[in-house]
């Protein structure tokens, strides 16, 4: 007959609580002070300002002095001609950039995986792009896209075709700049579909064969399925750019030819350029509800979705 000595009890009784407690979840095993710090971040650099906006957008104010309006600012920020414009763009634009960049990152991710040859280098070249800064991708572009100099059009002259006014046409202006952001942007969704594409268990893949599935089949049933995760966050974290997005194209058109590539940032940023600063923040609001009420419910059904 064996007898456990106080200690042996003491040490098992102190891991039965250290179980009971893990499996209790995060808030019973971590004390309230493991929370303090990332609360504070978050207060600070996000509930703060974002109340500050709320408040400054309700009044006409400068550097030097503040007057209460209430809600003037809001309307007529709907005012502004621009605005309906730059709500369209803005919505055509969110969602060609980040469309595309779910279907040519899932199309570079699923070539990036498979036997070709330099694939390590290739995943670089990839990825490249959105180490670059968006300002220098931005004028860079804009050089190589000038109707009369940039070297795409000379490109276009030698084979005897006229090159557009990629940047000057009305109708060419925001899928000019869309495209450039897919360029820059399209190696992130890439490499996010192939850490997902190589979390698949290879068993899954291995069966599939066995059973005479093809390429196509095993794309179809399995890794567009198990990729559902990472699509879900190419579409959240695209669409977010695309709805946000101001630097690229303010850099590439000014908004320009006319409103023709006004976004609701660009527009946002002009009536600040004027000095309407009340204005422009009520401006940012509206920016800020937009996207809200367009990716929470969309996140929410998406992920929805991938539960049933």
């Amino acid at each position: 007959m064996t007898t456990t000595s106080p200690l042996a009890e003491s040490r098992r009784h102190r891991a039965q609580r250290f179980r009971k407690k893990k499996g209790s979840g995060l808030d019973g095993y971590y004390p309230l002070s493991f929370h303090i710090p990332a609360g504070i971040f978050f207060i600070v650099l996000f509930l703060a300002p974002t109340l500050a906006s709320f408040y400054f957008s309700l009044n006409r104010w400068t550097l030097f002095d503040m007057e209460f309006i209430g809600v003037d600012n809001f309307v007529l920020f709907f005012k502004e001609p621009s605005l309906v414009k730059g709500f369209i763009n803005t919505v055509i634009y969110a969602v060609v950039t980040s469309g595309s960049k779910v279907v040519l990152g899932l199309a570079l991710a699923v070539l990036l995986t498979s036997q070709v040859l330099g694939r390590n280098y290739l995943r670089s070249v990839v990825f490249f792009p959105v180490l670059v800064s968006t300002i220098g991708v931005g004028v860079t572009w804009k050089v190589l896209l000038d109707p009369n100099d940039g070297l795409i059009n000379r490109a276009l002259a030698v084979i005897g075709i006229d090159g557009p006014g990629w940047l000057t046409n009305p109708d060419l202006a925001l899928f000019s700049v869309a495209g450039v952001d897919v360029w820059k942007g399209v190696g992130l969704a890439t490499v996010i579909y192939i850490s997902g594409i190589v979390a698949i268990p290879a068993e899954y893949i291995e069966a599939a064969k066995m059973d005479g599935a093809g390429s196509w089949d095993i794309f179809t049933n399995i890794t567009l399925p198990l990729c559902r995760p990472a699509t879900v966050t190419v579409i959240i974290l695209s669409l977010i750019g695309g709805l946000r997005s101001f630097d690229l194209i303010w850099t590439m058109t000014r908004g320009g030819p006319g409103f023709s590539s006004d976004v609701i940032a660009s527009v946002i940023y002009k009536q600040y350029q004027a000095g309407f600063y009340g204005l422009s923040t009520a401006g940012n609001v509206v920016l800020f509800l937009v996207i809200a009420l367009i990716v929470i419910p969309l996140n929410m059904w998406l992920n929805r979705r991938g539960e049933k």
